[in-house]
Parts: structure tokens; C-alpha cells; sequence
């Protein structure tokens, strides 16, 4: 099979995995990453081994029908981690589908990773499903499913949704397209989940301990926000414990070196690794 991919290196396995699956790429579509949340590297790497044409700017209808010339109608457009709503192929490709890193219908939207560790799933998911019209509202074509754990972290997480989307890609799409087109069955009601917010990322010391190292860990390496006295700071690492005190939640009540201890509902948050955040910075995340 013939394929398009429009993505970046979030979900660079599906490439690889249809690579693996005997599949031939004819053109890759991505986007400017900004090497810190996003990145592109490999995948452009790898077209460029493979001298498949790269395009940078977003998909229009003009792009899809240029590969309808070249290549007829014999020929999938796969999305994985690509920001921008594709229309435009049904009736210039046999396939256009997209693998999302949620057990849909729950989880629609920019990146849902973030909630399922604040929300405390016990299970998740990636789905692959058709090309819609709204985002992630396509019939299901495939989806695993897999346990969290109570310590899961963003980057756990993650490695799950690309371990398992990778799978996806080389068995029951890779191998069964056509069949599993066929078979696809409709979403029904389901759950939109906006892009996280600069809100969303910041701690709140008024919660519980738990509360506040599972917001640490639901960011991971992309980092929470907090309020270090005056100064706010992007968090990478913190670890805590309960304990009675007679504190303010908020308060900073030790420091040593780099490492400060701060105060929260039922006991104490040391962060470990931080950095202060420039005025100019702004935290929009996800894609």
C-alpha cells in the first residue's frame, strides 16, 4: 500500500510501523516543530533516506489532488500528531485515517495525555480511526487498550500511547486495512478535551500532597508552573510527604541550595528542578 503520512515524531512510530507492514511512503507532511514540546527530526530523517518529497506548509486540497495525480486512487493518507483538520481526500484516496492517543470517544481533541494522569484513568488507549470531518470523530477502525497505574507520569503515558499506536500500525492496519475499513464501527457520543492551559499546568499548594505531585507528573517534562515567592517557575521535579503543620499553604518553608520546600494542605512539596520563566513566555501546549 501506497501512503501519505502528515505527522511528527509524537507518533513517528505509525511510519515506521507501516514501513515495517510492507507499505511504501510517497510523501511526508509535517510541520515546524519548536524542538522543546515538539519535535520532527526523525521522521524528516527518515523521508529523507527514503527520498520521499517533504512538505512543511498545511495540507490543502490542491496537495491531496496532486498526489491523486501521480499516484490514482491506490494510496492512504495516515495522520498521527498533525494539528491541522485534513479534508479533501474521499474520492482521491482509497483511505484517510487518523491515530489518536485516547480511547475514543473519550478524549477527543489537541492532546489528552495531560487529563487521563490528572483524572486518575485506570485504562487508556489509541485509536485509529477514518478521516472526518470534526476532529476525532471518525468511525473506529482499531484500538488497544492498556492499564495505568496510580504512579503514572506524562512520560509513561506517552510511551504507551507510541509503543501501542506502532502496534496498531504493523498488525491490524498495517496488515488488514481494506478488511477493517469494511468493519468500521461508528463512535456514538463522546468527549471534546481543549488544549491545557496555563491554569491547568499551575500548582495549586492549597491542594493535598497527592493532588499536587500527580499535576507534577501529569506534565512531566513539559512542567508545571509555581509560585516561588514572588517569582514564578516552571517545575520539572518535585517529590513531597504528608505531614501536620501549622503553615500556609503556599508558604516556603526551607531551602537549600537549589531545592525548596514548600507547604501544601497535608503536608510538604520539595521541588527539585526548576527555572524561572521569562515575562515573555507563554504556555500553550499540545498540538
Amino acid at each position: 500500500m501506497k501512503f501519505a503520512f502528515a505527522g511528527i515524531d509524537f507518533l513517528g512510530g505509525v511510519f515506521e510501523g507501516l514501513l515495517e507492514a510492507g507499505w511504501t511512503p510517497v510523501k511526508l507532511f509535517t510541520r515546524p516543530c519548536d524542538g522543546i514540546y515538539d519535535h520532527n527530526e526523525v521522521v524528516v530523517a527518515r523521508a529523507r533516506a527514503l527520498r520521499v518529497p517533504i512538505q512543511l506548509s498545511r495540507i490543502r486540497e490542491r496537495d491531496i489532488e496532486a498526489l491523486q495525480a501521480e499516484h490514482g486512487k491506490d494510496w492512504a493518507l495516515v495522520v498521527a500528531g498533525y494539528p491541522w483538520l485534513v479534508r479533501g481526500w474521499q474520492g482521491r484516496a482509497s483511505y484517510g485515517l487518523n491515530f489518536h492517543p485516547s480511547p475514543l470517544p473519550i478524549g477527543r481533541g489537541p492532546y489528552p495525555l495531560f487529563r487521563a494522569v490528572l483524572d486518575r484513568y485506570e485504562t487508556w488507549g489509541v485509536t485509529a480511526h477514518v478521516l472526518a470531518d470534526g476532529f476525532d470523530t471518525g468511525h473506529i477502525l482499531a484500538q488497544e487498550m492498556f492499564a495505568l497505574g496510580p504512579e503514572e507520569s506524562h512520560e509513561t503515558l506517552l510511551a504507551k500511547c507510541q509503543m501501542a499506536a506502532r502496534r496498531l500500525a504493523v498488525g491490524p492496519l498495517g496488515r488488514d486495512l481494506p478488511s477493517r475499513w469494511r468493519r468500521a464501527e461508528p463512535q456514538g457520543d463522546g468527549s471534546y478535551w481543549p488544549r491545557a492551559s496555563d491554569a491547568d499546568r499551575t500548582l495549586d499548594f492549597r491542594q493535598d500532597v497527592d493532588a499536587v505531585l500527580r499535576r507534577v507528573r501529569a506534565f512531566g517534562t513539559v512542567e508545571t508552573i509555581a509560585r516561588l515567592g514572588d517569582a514564578r517557575v516552571f517545575v520539572a521535579e518535585a517529590h513531597g510527604w504528608r505531614e501536620r503543620h501549622q503553615h500556609s499553604p503556599g508558604a516556603v518553608v526551607h531551602r537549600h541550595r537549589r531545592h525548596v520546600v514548600i507547604a501544601a494542605l497535608d503536608g510538604y512539596v520539595q521541588i527539585t528542578r526548576w527555572s524561572p520563566i521569562a515575562l515573555t513566555e507563554a504556555g500553550q501546549i499540545g498540538r
